[in-house]
Parts: structure tokens; C-alpha cells; sequence
């Protein structure tokens, strides 16, 4: 019988049981997409990730990560927390910068004091849905929804909906219909698409937004903290000029309706009307450590 090292950490957490877990398994080239699977499922947190081995792969670490019920291209705190334990226990030696290779491409980690920045690929814009269509999937009234702009498809790695709402309140009534997302929004069978709501009211002044993400066709009903969908949003009030400007430094608050209340930090600018640069990032809390047999 072998064993895996692997870490639990807490993702964009400013402190120790917040934000959002993660398990990250070391030494996870030897194992078969299946059991990588398994683990997955059994950790069963939102996602796990894998790191294949700890010599590096055309400048960077080659991982993998898996949902308890799915592989994914791109997850974003999955990409802060493994920076994080590739960092501390694996990188030699160690550097301001860590890459990931992952199924989307390569990702680079910067690490600025206490904090981890993930520079996440060009978004593709796509689909914009009207309120009357969308209301029903959020179980909201129309009214609810903030008009003044679109209900937009982004992907900077994985598809999420972006939908503006005009309250705290309207964000917490959200109430996903699974077989209502899948008649008004048609996708391709291979494709998932997750919902991220967000508003202007915080629950602390400091935020600048509150935010909301159902992954519920990943088998995640919601997530405390989404780099993945950040990085989406910031991508989405870039294009749609939300703050009034082509440069956003902002704070957003996620998973307080969930009691694991997590900060995320969006810093980006707009290029021109088909690129931007889109920067998330976070803290990072060590949890546990400890080894998988198999």
C-alpha cells in the first residue's frame, strides 16, 4: 500500500475557517482519472486538485482538478490554494511567481506579501438573456433585476451567467431552478453553465460588492468563494463600464449567506473593446496535512 501527501487550505480567507476548502493531493501522476475522481468525491469538496508531480513542465506544475462529479478546465480558488502548497512545500527554489498548467492553459500565481494574484486568460463573452427569461431561473420578481445592464454569458475558463441584481435582499431570496436554467438557456451537452449573481449592497461598507455562485450542474447547489466567477465578473463590470472606469481595485464578499465568509480581490483593467487584463486574488490559510492510501 503507497500513500499521497496531500493539504487542506482555505482559500481567500482572511483568517482560519472561512473562504473557501480545498484539497490539494501531491505525487498524483501514478494515479488513473478514476481514482482522481474518487478522491475527489470523497473529499468532496467543491473541487480537489492533483499535482501530477513536483518537477516542473515547460516552466510550470502540471494539476489537475476534479468537482465530486466532474473534471474542469479551470477553477479559480482550486489555482490560489495549490499556488499556495506548491509554494510552501514544493517549489525550489522559491519565487515570487508560480505557474500552473492546467487543462485551460498555463496560469500564473504572483504572490505579493500575504496575498495570491492568478492572471486568468482573455474572457469570451457570449449570450445575453432579458430578465422576463432569467427571473424564473432565479426565482426572483423582474423587478429585482438591475435593468441598467446585461444579463451576459462570460468564460474565462469555465461559463458562468452573470446577472446584476439590485439588492442584498434579492440576493439572498436566490433560489436556483435547475430545469428552468436548462429550457431558457440552451447549451451543448459537453457544457455546464454556473449562475453568479451579484449587487452593490454589502454587509460590510468597506466591500464593494456581494456575490452569490450555484454550480448546481457541477453538483455544487453554491460555493463560499469563486475565483473562477470572480474573475468572470470583473471581466463582465470592465466591459459594461459599471464603476464608470477602465480600471477597477475593488474588494467583493462571497459566502456570508453560507456562514463562510470569504474576500475576494478583483484589480483589472479594460485594454480595448475585445481584451483586458482580469487579476484575482486572496489570501490563503493552511488547514491540514496529512496522507491518502491507496
Amino acid at each position: 500500500m503507497s500513500s499521497l501527501p496531500f493539504y487542506i487550505v482555505d482559500v481567500f480567507a482572511e483568517q482560519k475557517y472561512a473562504g473557501n476548502q480545498l484539497a490539494v493531493v501531491q505525487h498524483a501522476g501514478q494515479l488513473e482519472t478514476s481514482i482522481m475522481q474518487q478522491i475527489a468525491l470523497e473529499f468532496n469538496y467543491a473541487e480537489t486538485t492533483f499535482i501530477l508531480s513536483d518537477d516542473m513542465k515547460e516552466g510550470g506544475f502540471d494539476v489537475r482538478i476534479f468537482t465530486p462529479v466532474a473534471e474542469v478546465p479551470f477553477a479559480g480558488h482550486p489555482t490560489l490554494g495549490t499556488a499556495y502548497v506548491l509554494h510552501h512545500f514544493i517549489q525550489k527554489p522559491k519565487d515570487s511567481t508560480v505557474y500552473l498548467n492546467l487543462k485551460v492553459g498555463q496560469i500564473p500565481v504572483q504572490i505579493e506579501e500575504d496575498y495570491f494574484w492568478m492572471r486568468q486568460i482573455n474572457p469570451i463573452f457570449g449570450n445575453v438573456f432579458s430578465k422576463n427569461e432569467i427571473k424564473d431561473v432565479l426565482g426572483l420578481e423582474a423587478d429585482m433585476i438591475d435593468e441598467r445592464f446585461p444579463i451576459e454569458e462570460v468564460s474565462t475558463g469555465l461559463p458562468f451567467l452573470i446577472v446584476p441584481l439590485k439588492t442584498l435582499d434579492a440576493v439572498k431570496k436566490v433560489k436556483i431552478n435547475l430545469e428552468k436554467l436548462k429550457v431558457h438557456i440552451q447549451r451543448p451537452d459537453s457544457e455546464a453553465l454556473m449562475v453568479f449573481v451579484f449587487c452593490p449592497e454589502t454587509y460590510h461598507e468597506e466591500n464593494h460588492l456581494n456575490c452569490r455562485m450555484f454550480g448546481d450542474e457541477f453538483g455544487v447547489a453554491e460555493d463560499a468563494a469563486t475565483g473562477s466567477a470572480n474573475g468572470c465578473l470583473l471581466s463582465y463590470l470592465l466591459k459594461n463600464n459599471y464603476f464608470g472606469k477602465d480600471e477597477i481595485d475593488i474588494c467583493v464578499e462571497q459566502g456570508y449567506e453560507m456562514n463562510r465568509p470569504s474576500l475576494l480581490k478583483h484589480r483589472g483593467k479594460k485594454i480595448d473593446d475585445a481584451n483586458f487584463e482580469v487579476n484575482i486574488g486572496g489570501k490563503v490559510q493552511m488547514v491540514a496535512k496529512g496522507e491518502w492510501f491507496v
